[in-house]
C-alpha cells in the first residue's frame, strides 16, 4: 500500500488498509491489480479523475493536428493552370500542411497513365525544397494519388510565423487603444485651432 503523500506503508491487509482511508478521509484506490500483491493507494478519487481528465484534455489540447490539402488535376493541363496549380501547392507547404495531389483521368485518358506520373514527378521535383513525396504516385480507380509533406524547417517556419501573427494579449490591446484615441483627439484640436 502507497500513503496518501506517496510513502511506502507495506504490506496491509484489506480490513486495515479500509480502516487507515476512513481515518484519514480518503480513498483506497487499487493502482496495479496485476501486480502480486496488488497495489492500493490512499487518495481523493475525485480529485484525481479532475487531475487526470485535465492532463488528458492539455494532451489534446497540445497534440498538433494535421491537415491535408487536396489539390486536382486533369493530364491534359495548361501551363498556367499548372504554375496556377503549383502555386497553391508551394503555399500549402509554406503553411506547413500536407497536400494531396489528384489527377483525375476521363474516358480513353485512362489508358496513359504515364502522363498523370509525369506530371506528378514534374511537380515533385519543382517543389523539391519545400517539401518531400510522402506517399509515391499510385493509381486507384480513375485518379492518380501523390501525398507531398514539408519538410520539418518548413513547418517549423510556418509556426513561428503563426505566432507572431498571433493577437496580444487582451491587457496590451487594451493599453494601446487606450492612447490612440488621445493621441487622435489631440490631432484633432490642433487643426481646428489652426
Amino acid at each position: 500500500m502507497v500513503g496518501p503523500e506517496g510513502e511506502q506503508v507495506g504490506i496491509v491487509p484489506l480490513e486495515r488498509a479500509l480502516q487507515l482511508a476512513a481515518d484519514v478521509d480518503l480513498d483506497l484506490v487499487e493502482v496495479a491489480p496485476m501486480a502480486r500483491p496488488p497495489v492500493c493507494k490512499l487518495m481523493d478519487f475525485g480529485k484525481f479523475k479532475y487531475e487526470s481528465a485535465l492532463k488528458a484534455r492539455e494532451a489534446r489540447r497540445n497534440q498538433q493536428q494535421t491537415v491535408i490539402k487536396e489539390m486536382k488535376l486533369r493530364p491534359k493541363i495548361d501551363p498556367h493552370d499548372y504554375e496556377t496549380k503549383k502555386g497553391h501547392v508551394v503555399r500549402f507547404l509554406k503553411a506547413g500542411d500536407k497536400v494531396k495531389v489528384t489527377i483525375m483521368f476521363r474516358g480513353r485518358e485512362q489508358s496513359r497513365p504515364e502522363l498523370g506520373f509525369r506530371l506528378l514527378r514534374r511537380l515533385s521535383e519543382e517543389i523539391s525544397e519545400l517539401g518531400f513525396v510522402e506517399a509515391s504516385p499510385k493509381q486507384d480507380g480513375r485518379n492518380m494519388i501523390m501525398v507531398l509533406a514539408p519538410h520539418r524547417a518548413t513547418k517549423a517556419a510556418a509556426a513561428a510565423t503563426v505566432a507572431a501573427n498571433a493577437r496580444p494579449p487582451r491587457e496590451a490591446r487594451e493599453g494601446d487603444g487606450a492612447e490612440a484615441p488621445a493621441a487622435e483627439a489631440t490631432e484633432a484640436t490642433e487643426v481646428t485651432a489652426e
